[in-house]
């Protein structure tokens, strides 16, 4: 059924900035994390952020009225079931796609200025600096594949595989599944300098040390490592403009043994590029944060890996949001 623009629903969309920005502010400021100990007067958190006192006053209030804490006798204290969700150890934590996403709020609220020059928004790093905004860009991509990575590579297959190449693999979170999946198999995981430190920790955890090997190095830039029979590109083309994708898809090609296969996880849109509706929002987020990257159709991707050396392009999985899957055979 289509929206029924009244006055009031048009006012309710243009108001939804309000509770995110409260959230990000908490979540940059550490607020969850701080009150997870144990409740906290206003001055008493202002003092441990070192924060002006009304302005956290007014925070503690909003995040009150959000239900996310609770307020008695002039201390505040999580709401029930905040601390697994939002504090960094939290069991179900999404606390770093929460500051990824504080970051996503500052660049989408330059939009406007971004559709009239047609360059990216600029990029200011958070309270919490560059290396930190980083980490939790990392940390983001664990907490929403985290908990799907299994069922998903079990549902398509899993594939077969001797040597995976994992292209932008972050801190592994795909890689592990796949090698949980594949008992006998080893893999390469490929990722920028600062990432790596991030994959060891992952790795050592899940206890693969000994069967990934990590590499360091730009996929647009730095030759890739060769000898895998399968290489896993998840949620990398839609920041890539076709160009970029075309000379990623080549270099994959040429580090591919003979008959290896690429899988892509991504967003896949119709025709009209207007659904799925998830992806026509994400196209804005690249919009926004790259100098060409987008959300593309099947028929854009199989053309781009048909021109860089492979074939038998198929839709493997195919979903609503960042999860669809196409696969493809080296052939040349």
């Amino acid at each position: 059924m289509a929206t029924r623009w009244t006055p009031d629903a048009v006012l309710a969309t243009a108001s939804r900035y309000q509770a995110s920005c409260i959230l990000a502010a908490a979540a940059d400021l550490d607020v969850f994390r701080l009150l997870a100990d144990h409740p906290l007067t206003a001055q008493e958190a202002a003092d441990r952020l070192t924060a002006d006192l009304r302005g956290t006053t007014v925070l503690l209030d909003a995040l009150v009225a959000l239900e996310l804490l609770d307020k008695h006798d002039g201390r505040y204290a999580l709401a029930a079931d905040v601390e697994p969700v939002l504090t960094p150890d939290g069991a179900d934590s999404v606390l770093a796609m929460v500051q990824h996403q504080a970051n996503c709020l500052r660049r989408w609220a330059q939009l406007a200025e971004v559709i009239r020059s047609g360059k990216p928004a600029e990029r200011k790093p958070s309270i919490r600096g560059e290396q930190a905004d980083e980490a939790a860009f990392i940390g983001a991509m664990h907490d929403v594949s985290g908990p799907v990575a299994a069922g998903l590579i079990r549902e398509i297959g899993p594939p077969e595989f001797g040597h995976l190449l994992d292209i932008g693999g972050a801190s592994g979170t795909w890689t592990i599944a796949l090698l949980q999946a594949n008992p006998d198999a080893t893999a390469t995981l490929f990722d920028l300098p600062s990432v790596i430190p991030l994959a060891e920790r992952r790795m050592a955890s899940a206890g693969l040390t000994d069967r990934v090997r990590l590499v360091a190095g730009d996929f647009l830039v730095d030759p890739l490592p060769t000898g895998a029979d399968l290489a896993w590109v998840g949620a990398i083309v839609h920041q890539n403009s076709r160009e970029q994708n075309r000379r990623l898809f080549a270099a994959i090609a040429r580090a591919l043994a003979d008959g290896g296969r690429i899988l892509i996880r991504d967003v896949l849109m119709d025709g009209s590029r207007t659904s799925p509706s998830y992806g026509a929002l994400f196209a804005v987020n690249m919009l926004v944060a790259t100098e060409g990257g987008g959300t593309f159709t099947f028929d854009e991707i199989r053309e781009d890996l048909e021109a860089t050396g492979f074939a038998d392009v198929t839709v493997v999985r195919r979903d609503q949001g960042m999860n669809s899957i196409v696969q493809a055979t080296k052939t040349r």
